[in-house]
Parts: structure tokens; sequence; C-alpha cells
């Protein structure tokens, strides 16, 4: 096994434990829970980690993708009695619709111009699943059956969170192979330099399409997970706030690191809730702890956290062959 390949079982040993391990050291139901939600959030920033820290390429609109997952497995679960994997599925192909359509008509904007675009398309999300209150159940949102295997519902807090933390685990493996193929590879050069990718002979916006419909896939997949967690969803999870908050996410943690997509939507998910105490002031104290982050770690937290133990680790060794070297044994 090559170096890489070791170094991504290791990885994933690593997140299969510790997702193993939070239900047994949790005190309560209510971290158990909040850990749920700290996966669900982490899925979306790993597939929205893909697009813009891999390719390069911005979006402001990825809640849309989530609320319609989340209303796809709510309505047709609950309206209808379809299954909840079939009900996922169908939210899966109709991201995978949209997210296409989107892509083919914006991914040619670079810049603000690409950010107001996808903005646009979330907001159009939105204001139908707000207004279509037949369907949606409208600003009120409505309530979502358990989720079913084999026509066995997921019943307790511990089993939506396997439900939470096994989807976690297979958007990492499945990012992580991504990015090590030739369609990661791909995309860091697009990331890089448009124009010299397509001089090396890359379908640049083949890749973009690409991306952009995976990226949506995750945030479809986790909405599905959320309304049957919560078993309740708003048109608010569909909002621009929401979209802002998954971009915050993989900034803090660090683009272009899945860890860092994990690492950034757990804080940003916990944070809230562990200032929760300050009542009025949370969403200042927040805010300034964000801040706070960004100022001293403008890489994000993993890549400055690798940065440095790899600095430690290279001076620890310089120092090792200086002492071992003939002059400094001479010397002595």
């Amino acid at each position: 096994m090559s170096r890489d390949g070791k170094s991504q079982l290791l990885v994933l040993l690593g997140l299969a434990s510790l997702l193993i391990a939070i239900p047994f050291v949790a005190p309560n139901p209510y971290y158990v829970d909040l850990a749920a939600k700290s996966c669900i959030a982490a899925v979306v920033c790993v597939g929205l980690n893909l697009l813009v820290g891999y390719a390069g390429q911005i979006s402001l609109g990825h809640a849309a993708f989530f609320g319609i997952g989340a209303y796809s497995s709510a309505i047709l679960g609950t309206r209808y009695e379809v299954t909840a994997i079939l009900a996922m599925l169908a939210g899966v192909v109709l991201t995978v619709a949209v997210a296409y359509v989107t892509a083919r008509a914006v991914l040619h904007l670079k810049g603000h111009y690409l950010a107001m675009a996808t903005l646009a398309v979330g907001v159009a999300v939105s204001i139908i699943l707000t207004r279509e209150i037949g369907l949606t159940g409208g600003p009120d949102g409505m309530s979502v059956r358990r989720f079913t295997i084999f026509g066995y519902p997921l019943t307790g807090i511990w089993a939506t969170y396997g439900l939470s933390a096994v989807t976690l685990f297979i958007a990492v493996r499945t990012a992580i192979v991504l990015a090590n193929s030739r369609v990661g590879r791909s995309l860091r050069a697009i990331r890089d330099s448009e124009t010299a990718a397509q001089s090396a002979g890359i379908d640049v916006a083949r890749y973009k399409t690409i991306v952009f419909v995976i990226s949506a896939v995750y945030a479809s997949v986790a909405g599905s997970v959320f309304a049957h967690v919560d078993r309740f969803i708003t048109p608010g999870a569909a909002g621009f706030m929401h979209s802002v908050e998954y971009l915050a996410m993989i900034v803090i943690g660090g683009l272009g690191s899945v860890a860092g997509a994990i690492v950034g939507a757990t804080l940003m998910t916990v944070l809230p809730q562990a200032l929760a105490t300050f009542d009025h002031f949370r969403h200042l104290l927040t805010g300034a702890a964000l801040i706070v982050i960004m100022t001293m770690m403008p890489a994000g937290i993993v890549p400055t956290m690798v940065r440095s133990l790899t600095h430690r680790l290279r001076g620890r060794s310089d120092r090792g062959a200086d002492l071992s070297s003939p002059s400094a044994r001479s010397g002595s």
C-alpha cells in the first residue's frame, strides 16, 4: 500500500473510531443529538468543499439543494407513504436535474457574478418552498415520518445518530477517493488556472458541472437525513443564511481539506450551543470567537495545525541530524 493509501486508511479509521465513541462518552442524549446535527452539517460541507476548495467555484445557494432533499423525503414519505430510501433517491434525482441545469447556466461566470447567480437559484427554491403551502406546509413547515429500513423504523436518538454518522463516513470516503482520482487532479488544475487546465486538455466546463452536481447531491442527502432526524422541516432550512453558514464552515475549517470541512461544521454547530447560557450575547460571542480564529488561522484551522505540526517535526529531525553529524561528534 502506498503512503497516500495508508494515510487515507488512517484518516478513515480515526473518523470511524471517533463516530463510534461519541455515543458512549456523551453525557446525555442532548449531546448525541448535537453530534448528529454536526454530522449532517459536515456532509454538506464535505461536498461544498469539493466545489469551493478543490475546484475554486463559489456557491451561495447550496442550502437550496439541502431543502430539495429534505422536502423530497418529507413530502413523499409523509403525504404519499413512499419508503425513506426511495424518497431520498427521488430527492437526489431531482437535485441532479436542478443542479445540472444550474451548472450549465451559471458556471461560465466567475467571482461575485457566479456567487450572485447561485444565490438567485437558492432564493428561487426558498420562495417556492415557502409559497407552495398545500404541498410543503408553507412557512409553518411540515412533520416528517421516521426513517425506515426494510419496514423497521429507526426510533430514538441513538438510531438517528447512527444514520447521520454512517452517512458522514460514506460521504468522507467518497470525497477522499474523488479528491485523489483523475477528477480531483483536474479540479485542482482548474482552481489554479482554467486557461492552463484547458491547455492541458481538461474539459473545464464538464468537470465544473460534475463537481457542482456532486456537491449538490451531498447537500440533498444531508437534507433528507436531517428531515428524518429532526422529524420536522421548514423553508428556513433552504434559506440564504444557511448557505452562508455552510460556506463559513469550510473557510474556517480550511479550504481544500476534507478534515477541515468536518472540523468547521462541528465547530459552528457546537459553538452557538456552548454559548447558549449567555442568551442575548450568544451570537455576538460566536462572531467574536470566529473572528479570533480566522485572525490567528487565516488558512483555516486544519491546514494551520498541519503546517505547524510539520514544522515542529521537521525542526526536531533537523536538530537530530545536526547532533548526529561528524562535526557535532568531534566537537563533543
